[in-house]
């Protein structure tokens, strides 16, 4: 199981809202990372299909390629961040890379080139970020079990901001300006990590440097395995949550009536902030909740945590079956409601499988090899959002309650193999 080196936590400090202020750091720094990230995303399918007047398969191909490639990019960068440039290093090239790529984005001609660069600097920049949450923990702490919790709030805070910005600017003033508001924000997470660099954990490499005859770290062979096992089945939530910023987005813009008090229309854009809202007004509650239990993870609790909040967003994809039933018996766009509840269960069920997965790959990861096991989590995603890309481009081709069905089909075997998963662990543990 993971062991937290030696070296590796930061002295003593006082606490901020209960947690070393490290966490609160690295939350700022990863919200207006994800701010950049999120504000291009909320763009991206609109401004391909609009300005440069790419149909719907070309664009949602596109977008699950580079999204693939942003989160397949992670594993290589943990190993680059473990073997090589260190936890601090990696962080910042990334964040450099993803701000030139965002403001590349504003120059049409730059779009492939403008997403590579985010895909890259994603890869060095997300794996070294999250694994210093848990190196912020002693291993005992059960503070860390709810931890990446916080640290996941960060991440929506960011994701809901971004298309209130860039999506209102892109949308209202000019693509350009929603894309330059996504690299500054990207800014702004570096300066914050560069200034208060201090209150974070020392990085393992440096300790590794001043201690070179340390003796070697042995690793879990079976906790590896299990790991591995827990992406792959990940990823068949990933092909379902995929979608909500790619045929959702469209399902938004062309079968959703927003029109407001009968004269305004609310942006498209808009809708995608929905799901960062519900987890920054949720998470609080679930870490009270959690909190109170003052114990450490296992990790049968946390698969089965897992295993229910796929139950609970393969629901959201039944809510959209019905949305789409409804659609296609009228001919008419159906009410906001129906894409409400599918964003407000899909949260649910998210909070419950994303930031308590990152906790489960923390306990699981070998000692000297965080970041790189923080990087193969994140295959999960690079596999379930080039899947949902390959899905999306179907959107028209087969009926909408049937591309729907498939989506829900696919969670619900995840939960049934994480619920195994978790009893078997508990059994033969």
């Amino acid at each position: 199981m993971a062991r937290i080196a030696a070296g590796t936590l930061p002295a003593r400090q006082k606490p901020l809202f209960g947690h070393p202020p490290g966490l609160t750091v690295l939350f700022l720094t990863q919200m207006w990372a994800e701010f950049s990230y999120f504000g291009l995303q909320a763009l991206l399918v609109y401004y391909m299909t609009g300005e440069l007047g790419f149909s719907q398969a070309k664009s949602s191909l596109i977008y699950g390629t580079y999204g693939a490639a942003a989160f397949f990019s992670p594993f290589f960068g943990g190993m680059i961040a473990d073997k090589w440039l260190g936890r601090t290093r990696s962080v910042v090239l990334g964040g450099v890379l993803m701000m030139c790529g965002h403001f590349a984005m504003a120059f049409p001609f730059l779009l492939f080139p403008a997403l590579a660069l985010v895909a890259l600097g994603n890869g060095l920049f997300i794996p070294p970020l999250a694994v210093q949450v848990g190196a912020l923990y002693a291993d005992d702490d059960p503070r860390k079990a709810y931890a990446f919790s916080a640290y996941y709030m960060g991440i929506n805070l960011g994701g809901l901001l971004a298309p209130l910005v860039c999506g209102s600017l892109g949308e209202l003033l000019g693509w350009h300006w929603g894309f330059a508001a996504a690299g500054i924000g990207m800014f702004a997470g570096l300066v914050i990590y560069l200034g208060f660099k201090r209150l974070l954990p020392a990085d393992p490499r440096d300790a590794a440097r001043a201690a070179p005859d340390a003796p070697a770290i042995a690793i879990d062979a079976r906790a590896v395995r299990l790991l591995i096992t827990v992406v792959a089945v990940v990823v068949l939530f990933r092909i379902a949550y995929e979608q909500s910023g790619n045929v959702i987005a469209l399902w938004v813009r062309d079968q959703t009536d927003r029109s407001l008090f009968g004269t305004l229309t609310i942006p498209a854009t808009w809708f995608q902030a929905i799901n960062p809202l519900g987890i920054i007004v949720l998470t609080p509650l679930l870490i009270r909740h959690w909190g109170k239990q003052e114990k450490k993870a296992s990790t049968t609790m946390l698969m089965h945590r897992m295993s229910l909040g796929c139950i609970i967003a393969g629901s959201s994809m039944l809510v959209m079956v019905l949305a789409a039933l409804v659609n296609a018996r009228s001919g008419l766009p159906v009410s906001a409601w129906w894409t409400i509840v599918y964003f407000v269960l899909l949260t649910i069920g998210e909070l419950l499988v994303i930031p308590v997965g990152l906790t489960l790959v923390d306990l699981l990861s070998p000692a000297g090899f965080a970041a790189t096991a923080m990087g193969a989590w994140y295959i999960a995603k690079f596999l379930g959002t080039l899947l949902a890309g390959v899905m999306g481009s179907y959107w028209g081709a087969i009926p909408a309650a049937l591309f729907f069905g498939l989506g829900a089909v696919s969670v619900f075997v995840a939960a049934a193999i994480l619920r195994l998963m978790g009893t078997l662990e508990r059994r033969f543990a």
